[in-house]
């Protein structure tokens, strides 16, 4: 199963170049204090914020502490955003370091599997005629923390295994065995839900 494909981004409208003018108009108002946009920017952002951090640090109420943080701090220094990526690709770094940070001080798990072993662990490839992208997400939120947090930093926020093993400071061949496991047991558990149908 190719997971990135359900995660693939909506095809662009014409309407999007008139959204990106909106939308920046609402950014230079909030560098110049306005709390109106701000909260603008807040109601746009809350909701994939808060999943974002949820999908890593798997607590409801932390994610929502980690996402209301992010506001504050992305607020205070909105002069630096400089336009070069888009505002949530940059708010997003923001939530996705401080929830890091929250797992560093828990000091999640991270086993170790060499690369032999991780190659002859995974399982065949499915096909997918269907799949739910709800029951998806729950499933990822079901995966052991370690797990989660490896395919969740590859597969959803575009981290490599450099960066992640960086981060998290763990080995690169452990960030590989982290994913592979979290894939098989993704499987496992969508095959227990009858999520997709298998050729």
């Amino acid at each position: 199963m190719n997971f990135h494909t359900v995660f693939q981004s909506e095809t662009k409208t014409p309407l999007d170049a008139l959204y990106k003018n909106i939308h920046q108009d609402v950014i230079d108002r909030c560098k110049l204090g306005e709390r109106n946009a701000q909260f603008q920017l807040y109601k746009m952002y809350y909701k994939s914020m808060y999943n974002t951090s949820l999908r890593i640090v798997g607590n409801d109420t932390e994610a929502e502490d980690i996402m209301q943080e992010a506001f504050l701090s992305a607020f205070k220094k909105i002069d630096t955003y400089s336009g070069q990526v888009s505002f949530g690709a940059w708010l997003k770094k923001i939530v996705v370091n401080r929830s890091l940070d929250y797992l560093k001080k828990r000091k999640v798990h991270f086993e170790e599997l060499d690369e032999r072993t991780a190659d002859e662990m995974e399982t065949p490839m499915m096909e997918t005629r269907e799949l739910n992208l709800e029951k998806l997400k729950q499933a990822i939120m079901q995966l052991p923390e370690g797990y989660r947090v490896v395919l969740s930093l590859y597969l959803l926020e575009g981290y490599d295994h450099d960066e992640i093993s960086e981060i998290l400071h763990i080995s690169n061949s452990s960030s590989r065995s982290q994913l592979l496991r979290a894939k098989n047991k993704l499987r496992e558990y969508l095959q227990k839900d009858e999520v997709y149908s298998m050729n």
